[in-house]
């Protein structure tokens, strides 16, 4: 989205080395960085917290790394999750990728790896951005129609033809058409599937 602020790759790691070698890493390669040294620590931050992704070693004293998804699960923070694990503690990342995390890594693990996973993740972080992006103007444009462009809308996501729909609405089918062209600009949509696509991808927060 235009005026979005450049994603950050958040580094929660306990390891003091770990977390200064993979800042070097991923600095060197152009990717904005942020590191901590526990998972409080990275959520006492939060509200300066820019988006991106975030890698977080699974096993660290206090608030582990698969605790740490799940509260950001439970605070609906959409953050793309990379673990890192140690030797033995594979089940652990097979359960934060169950939760959600999108890649894990076992420790050691060549640069390139850890490379390619971030830019993985920050692929899906944009994808993200990009469809909410899509939804809110959706959302913003079904908001600009009048009552009766709304009307004719929920006949047609009922699949009811223009005579139905004026039937229903006690106009003429001339009428309704002429609602339907309207409500088809202020859309944005080149036709019927396609209007009905974009009002479908936010029809759970409704109209």
């Amino acid at each position: 989205m235009t005026g979005a602020p450049d994603p950050v790759v958040h580094i929660v790691d306990d390891d003091e080395a770990v977390r200064a070698a993979l800042a070097f890493l991923l600095g060197a390669e152009g990717f904005a960085v942020r590191a901590f040294d526990s998972g409080v620590a990275f959520l006492d931050g939060l509200e300066t917290m820019q988006p991106g992704c975030l890698v977080t070693d699974v096993r660290m004293p206090g608030l582990g790394g698969l605790d740490l998804q799940r509260e950001l699960l439970k605070r609906r923070i959409a953050l793309p999750v990379i673990v890192m694990t140690g030797h033995g503690d594979v089940k652990l990342a097979v359960e934060a990728m169950k939760a959600g995390a999108v890649d894990f890594l076992e420790k050691p693990f060549a640069p390139e790896a850890m490379l390619e996973a971030v830019r993985g993740a920050l692929a899906r972080y944009s994808e993200a951005a990009r469809e909410a992006g899509v939804a809110a103007a959706v959302k913003a444009r079904l908001e600009a129609l009048t009552a009766r462009e709304r009307d004719v809308l929920e006949g047609l996501l009922a699949g009811l033809p223009n005579k139905s729909i004026a039937y229903d609405l006690g106009i003429s089918a001339r009428t309704v058409e002429v609602y339907r062209a309207g409500l088809m600009t202020k859309m944005g949509a080149a036709n019927l599937p396609d209007l009905l696509r974009m009002v479908l991808m936010v029809r759970p927060a409704g109209l």
